[in-house]
């Protein structure tokens, strides 16, 4: 498994990278906020350790983007501030756990091994849920938990629904989508997305679902569970 270490005191970055690797841990450290930002996106990692005090971005900056794209990414916020205000800033932004300097570091590696256990029993689900829908991950199907009604639906179709139970509840700008589904370079026609949007949105309703991808004017998308019940 994969750590990346964002923290600016390198000596102290070393010690744990040194720590981790005896668990057999593959570990990074990046020290500046920018670059570690980046890293985090663009590698394949299992679990961040996060600083909050860094040049160029600060952690909480940096879990943000993080959250908005890596939604199950495993974070745990490292730092010297202590006060339940931060603590509750960095759990409220979507940090998994927070540990502050001083600290022991037999207990950061137990807080490492366990966020790391989280995420193994995660991946093992063999599908999604949000609402009364499920969409399993091995055979592009939906469920209605409900009904018991299934249907299958194509590809752009799961990696839209996949990432917008990803990102639950949160408005998914139209470039956000683009770019995650169709790549930055790819040239799509402007009424595509709403076009495999408004399949979802059929497919949602005929097998009964309480769900539904909504607009919010100016801004973007969001997956949401309908006020009124499906009947």
């Amino acid at each position: 498994m994969k750590v990346l270490i964002i923290e600016d005191e390198y000596n102290l970055a070393d010690v744990i990278a040194t720590r981790l690797k005896k668990e057999n841990y593959q570990v990074k450290i990046e020290q500046d906020g920018e670059e570690g930002l980046y890293e985090a996106l663009n590698g394949t990692y299992d679990l961040i350790l996060l600083d909050v005090m860094l040049p160029s971005k600060n952690g909480f900056e940096i879990l943000k983007e993080i959250r908005e794209e890596e939604p199950d990414l495993r974070v745990i916020m490292l730092t010297a501030k202590s006060e339940l205000e931060d603590k509750l800033n960095g759990l409220q932004t979507g940090a998994d756990d927070y540990i502050t300097k001083p600290f022991h570091m037999e207990e950061l590696v137990a807080r490492v091994n366990i966020q790391l256990r989280k995420s193994n029993q995660s991946q093992q689900k063999d599908y999604l849920e949000f609402g009364n829908i499920q969409l399993n991950i091995k055979n592009t199907t939906i469920t209605c938990t409900t009904t018991g009604e299934v249907m299958e639906i194509g590809k752009k179709e799961y990696e839209l629904l996949e990432y917008f139970m990803n990102n639950q509840n949160q408005i998914i700008s139209k470039d956000q989508i683009y770019t995650k589904i169709w790549g930055m370079d790819n040239e799509i026609e402007s009424n595509n997305l709403e076009v495999y949007l408004s399949f979802i949105r059929k497919k949602l309703r005929l097998i009964g679902a309480n769900v539904t991808i909504k607009v919010s004017r100016g801004l973007g998308y969001k997956l949401e569970v309908n006020d009124e019940e499906t009947k």
